[in-house]
């Protein structure tokens, strides 16, 4: 590779790792992202809300730019990609050095590191012989009492005492690169092999055919039926009180039921199913009327009728439903009002009679019917607007929010504290003192505290192991 080129190489993959690119690229998809949450997005947003909430021709351009389906536009996953990239990368430039810090810790420190470590103290030890080990053994105790493990490291002639905690520390910003991976995965994932589109369903219909929004179609593995329908309020009207009931059949088995409504969803085989429309049909299930007999004496009986049901009111006397439609029009009906066209028939002589009721309320009856008949409501069909959607990187979005939460847990409340303990002796004097220096990857001044704190712990445990040595001495 010649000079120049081998040197471009070398200045684009440095700028590709640097930290001030990341930065920039992940504040890019950071305010890409809310932009996308504060902008409608397609397909999970009605079309009257948009136009609702946009003049046409803010739509069209926020449409070319591809902003109403902003994580599926090719350069938003474009960005993501790239971000991922330089993740990537700079963990690979970076991360060998930092293992090896991480997995082989430094646990003896020599003189050159003991000059430069800004926290350090010196505690003068005892002449007589036994001093070094008064203060390691101090040390021990002070620091075991402080939550430590101290360990004994050994030196050709030297030795001395290390003790650490929070070491994970010093991997806080892996685990954070890993959870914005993760992340992106599910995101360009979502982006690329997600898709959204709409189930119109009947009452009793059922379909495995999935409308997308590209005007494409994609068939499922199960269907999904509904089983009936309504609104809380009235049975037209927009779809916010609607409730349908939903079964998941698979080869004629049902395999999972539930009702959900319109904030609710049911999730099936990686597919989400939730409500997006809802309206009336152009024909009724069902008539409820009431039969009252002329005669005064008698008592009225409410009937439960679909198209073709026959119901014997008396012995001699039996109705029929032959039609009903909201739309059917009669010579004494409106356009457009709900009829019922009842035949009434006498079992002796044979005599069939029609009767037409109109709308709810109005009551009819001829002559020599002893009954007259009054609508009392009406069971519309609905028709249920599904939408379904697939996204196989919702996994990796959750786990990598989870791995975040504990890797900025881990960089923020935890800090890599080390400490270490060395005799040392003055070649000039002859004294030998303890030397005690301590790290902190964090929180520098809380750390100064901390190891305040722990000098002084150490320097009452010598004067108590100094007592101790003292009276076992002078017992023998």
């Amino acid at each position: 590779m010649p000079p120049g080129v081998r040197t471009l190489v070398r200045k684009t993959w440095r700028t590709f790792v640097s930290i001030e690119t990341g930065v920039v690229l992940l504040i890019l998809v950071v305010i890409l992202s809310a932009v996308g949450m504060i902008v409608l997005q397609r397909p999970t947003t009605r079309p009257e809300e948009f136009q609702r909430a946009y003049s046409p021709l803010a739509l069209r351009v926020l449409d070319t730019l591809g902003l109403t389906d902003l994580f599926h536009a090719w350069w938003f996953l474009g960005l993501v990609l790239l971000v991922s990239l330089c993740i990537v990368a700079a963990t690979i430039d970076r991360f060998q050095n930092r293992w090896r810090y991480f997995s082989r810790p430094y646990k003896f420190p020599e003189e050159a590191f003991r000059r430069t470590l800004p926290l350090q103290r010196s505690l003068l030890l005892a002449d007589r012989e036994g001093g070094a080990e008064t203060g390691l053994l101090a040390a021990e105790r002070a620091l075991r009492a402080q939550g430590f493990a101290p360990e004994r490291i050994t030196r050709g002639k030297q030795f001395g005492i290390f003790a650490e905690r929070h070491r994970i520390a010093d991997l806080a910003v892996y685990i954070v690169h890993a959870s914005l991976l993760l992340i992106f995965l599910g995101t360009l994932m979502n982006g690329l092999w997600g898709w959204h589109g709409t189930i119109t369903l009947h009452q009793g219909q059922a379909s495995d055919v999935v409308q997308l929004r590209n005007g494409g179609v994609h068939t499922l593995a199960f269907s999904i039926r509904c089983d009936g329908s309504g609104q809380a309020t009235s049975h037209t009207g927009p779809a916010e009180n609607a409730w349908s009931r939903l079964a998941v059949v698979d080869s004629g088995r049902e395999l999972l039921k539930r009702e959900i409504l319109v904030d609710d969803s049911l999730n099936y085989g990686g597919v989400r199913f939730s409500q997006s429309s809802f309206a009336s049909y152009d024909t009724v299930d069902r008539l409820v009327l009431t039969a009252t007999p002329r005669a005064s004496s008698g008592l009225a009986r409410e009937l439960g009728m679909a198209v073709d049901d026959a119901v014997a009111l008396d012995p001699d006397w039996t109705v029929r439903l032959a039609d009903i439609s909201p739309t059917a029009a009669h010579a004494d009906l409106k356009a457009n009002d709900p009829a019922a066209h009842l035949v009434v028939t006498a079992k002796k002589t044979g005599k069939t009679l029609d009767l037409w009721l109109g709308q709810p309320g109005s009551t009819a009856s001829i002559e020599p019917l002893p009954w007259q008949f009054q609508i009392k409501g009406l069971q519309v069909s609905h028709i249920m607007g599904l939408e379904a959607s697939h996204e196989p990187g919702q996994w990796g979005v959750w786990a990598g929010v989870v791995l975040m939460a504990i890797g900025l847990s881990f960089a923020y409340f935890l800090a890599h504290e080390r400490y270490w303990v060395v005799p040392i002796k003055d070649l000039r004097t002859g004294k030998v003192s303890l030397w005690i220096g301590g790290s902190a990857n964090r929180t520098r001044i809380g750390f100064e505290a901390r190891f305040r704190d722990v000098a002084s712990e150490i320097e009452k445990e010598m004067k108590v192991v100094s007592a101790e040595r003292a009276t076992r001495y002078s017992l023998c």
